[in-house]
């Protein structure tokens, strides 16, 4: 804008704000909330609307410091701001996220307009408060803590009066402004139902952040769900409530105070029961980790409501080294390898110490690494997994990376957010790393130095906060050797090393087998027949847990009412070992004479016998056990 519009701006700002007759009714000031904003910029913070100076910037130091207590909003925020600027076309808009004193700490745009957003201070570390730019869409959305639209020149300062804003507030789960969602456009004035729908998205992106952010925010309490009608539960109109132990009530989104006719201080900090009908065990009863269906909720003012509710995730609180036996019961960590590798690997991945896991093809490497993340304190945060060994060799750096729409011949219109970035905030899983181009190792060691990433077809470096847990059945120091393996690269990935154990070698494969057993049920009765059990615990099982799960799976589809029999599994295992011929099989017999050679050569020192054979001591005690073999008697145990 020229100096001279700037300065017809100003002027028709003094008249309105001093009561022109020519302005009364009419214009900007036919809008309450700037009437109010634009008094409140002369008379309190004594801005001049003629003034050209650019937008502060924080630096990046700075910049660190407003981001850091908000990392969790901008991981959740993140996704809604790349649909609504999609939503809208993309070209000619900034989406822009701030925390509650006005800073831009995110921002997603089209990078061939980066230039003109930055000159417009539409860009990160911008400061958008009221008392510094007046009159605008952060800063006026932050004082009148609902959404507004600031159209053109009824910005405050002529610098900004090519803009358009509208802006919407995020609230926490207590109520207070956490952050501002903010949709912005320099280009000429839109029509009437570009605008509505423009403040309508934003709008709608404002408050799906806010519900996001709610259903994660306090994952150790109780989240009940509810609106009047079913089908509505679980849709952006739901309230929300939680409660704690004690069925105290914690917190409630302002669907929820809307719904019940009640503000929050009548809610918050009252017991639960004051507010329901229905008797707090038969609520208690619903609960589960991933509710699905609704069930009716009588209030005690006889109105009825539908609602899910969600129980807490208990966080443990025994030491660290517990943790696996207690960590929940989607993963058997009962073998003490296992047991003693988790608590050991949560305690430097807590520390951002990345973590490789090294192990046989189907051993659980992606469930060990998901057991990590919740038991991290990043357990809310995503957990991201990419199997390097799984996609095309042409599709891996776009996956991991991202990128812009049209950057390549099939690419989306819109764009692709890669892996890394999906993982901001939580922690990013690569298994088969052994599996991944050279020329992509090249690119992954410099967003692990930098913690930034730059999609491909974009100039545009973006933070990425992600801790690493890579794995692979490959010996990457060989491959290293042989070139195959950049050695810096392995070096950065190798900051803790756990060895997962073969299934055959787990003390712990009985307890498995009833999980995965459990699991493949879904909930009906299964029955193993004398003698299957047996059978499957004998088996060697080359392809480890992966083996047994699919083996289990079928055992299940072939279950006649329910029983397994053991001629099912004989079928299906054809040439398997079993418990009554071990003893005949020259491969039994060869692993015993082995053992007890080792025996004497070691003088019955167990610890340097498991040693030797690569194996736990309570493996070997269980081979020992197997094969017949005891200390009493002679040195044979005969």
């Amino acid at each position: 804008m020229t100096s001279a519009l700037i300065s017809a701006h100003a002027q028709q700002v003094l008249q309105a704000v001093h009561g022109s007759a020519q302005t009364q009714g009419h214009g900007p000031m036919a809008d309450a909330a700037i009437t109010r904003s634009w008094r409140r910029c002369l008379d309190q913070h004594q801005l001049d609307p003629a003034s050209q100076r650019a937008p502060n910037v924080v630096e990046h130091p700075r910049l660190q410091d407003h981001r850091a207590p908000l990392e969790h909003i901008i991981a959740v925020a993140r996704w809604q701001m790349s649909s609504l600027h999609q939503q809208l076309g993309g070209d000619g808009h900034v989406v822009l996220l701030t925390d509650a004193q006005g800073v831009v700490i995110d921002s997603v745009f089209n990078e061939a307009e980066r230039v003109d957003f930055q000159r417009a201070g539409l860009w990160m570390g911008a400061m958008w408060s009221e008392d510094i730019e007046g009159t605008n869409g952060v800063g006026t959305c932050l004082v009148e803590r609902q959404h507004v639209t600031i159209r053109r020149d009824e910005h405050f300062r002529g610098r900004h009066a090519g803009l358009t804003c509208s802006a919407s507030p995020i609230f926490d789960a207590r109520g207070e402004l956490l952050a501002v969602l903010n949709l912005s456009s320099a280009r000429e004035e839109h029509s009437l139902h570009q605008r509505f729908q423009a403040m309508a998205l934003t709008n709608l992106s404002a408050k799906l952040i806010e519900n996001c952010f709610f259903l994660g925010h306090e994952p150790h309490r109780y989240l009940l769900r509810f609106h009047p009608e079913a089908r509505f539960v679980g849709l952006l109109g739901e309230g929300l409530l939680s409660f704690d132990d004690t069925a105290r009530i914690c917190s409630v989104n302002q669907a929820a105070l809307d719904l019940l006719g009640l503000a929050r201080e009548q809610l918050v900090g009252q017991p639960l029961t004051l507010l329901l009908e229905s008797p707090l065990e038969q609520l208690l009863a619903h609960a589960s980790p991933q509710p699905g269906l609704c069930w009716p909720l009588r209030l005690a003012d006889g109105r009825l409501f539908y609602g899910q509710l969600r129980e807490p995730v208990r966080t443990p609180t025994r030491p660290a080294a517990e943790l696996p036996k207690i960590l929940d019961t989607r993963v058997c960590l009962e073998d003490p390898r296992l047991q003693r590798g988790l608590s050991r690997a949560l305690r430097v991945l807590e520390r951002d110490v990345p973590v490789f896991l090294h192990g046989e093809t189907g051993t659980g490497k992606e469930a060990f690494a998901a057991a990590l993340h919740r038991a991290s304190s990043r357990a809310r945060q995503p957990f991201v997994a990419i199997n390097c060994a799984a996609i095309p060799e042409t599709l891996i750096e776009s996956e991991l990376f991202g990128y812009r729409g049209g950057s390549f011949t099939g690419a989306r219109k819109e764009g692709m957010v890669g892996k890394l970035e999906q993982a901001h905030g939580g922690i990013l899983f690569l298994d088969e790393i052994g599996d991944m181009p050279l020329a992509l190792q090249t690119r992954l060691l410099r967003v692990l130095e930098e913690r930034q990433v730059v999609p491909l077809g974009s100039a545009t470096a973006r933070a990425v906060d992600v801790r690493l847990i890579s794995a692979s059945h490959q010996d990457l120091q060989a491959s290293v050797a042989e070139g195959r393996f950049r050695e810096d690269l392995f070096y950065r990935l190798d900051g803790f090393t756990v060895q997962l154990p073969p299934l055959r070698e787990r003390s712990d494969k009985g307890s498995l087998l009833d999980l995965l057993l459990r699991e493949e049920a879904a909930g009906s009765a299964i029955t193993l027949e004398p003698g299957v059990r047996e059978h499957l615990l004998a088996q060697p099982w080359p392809g480890n847990v992966r083996q047994l799960r699919t083996c289990l799976r079928t055992l299940v589809a072939l279950a006649w009412e329910g029983r397994v029999s053991l001629e099912d599994v004989v079928e299906l295992l054809p040439g398997a070992t079993t418990p009554r011929t071990l003893g005949e099989d020259p491969l039994g017999t060869s692993e015993r004479q082995t053992l007890l050679t080792l025996i004497d050569e070691e003088h019955w020192h167990i610890g340097r016998v498991a040693e030797r054979l690569g194996i736990s001591r309570n493996t070997l005690y269980r081979k020992l056990k197997q094969h017949g073999i005891a200390r009493q008697g002679s040195a044979h145990g005969q």
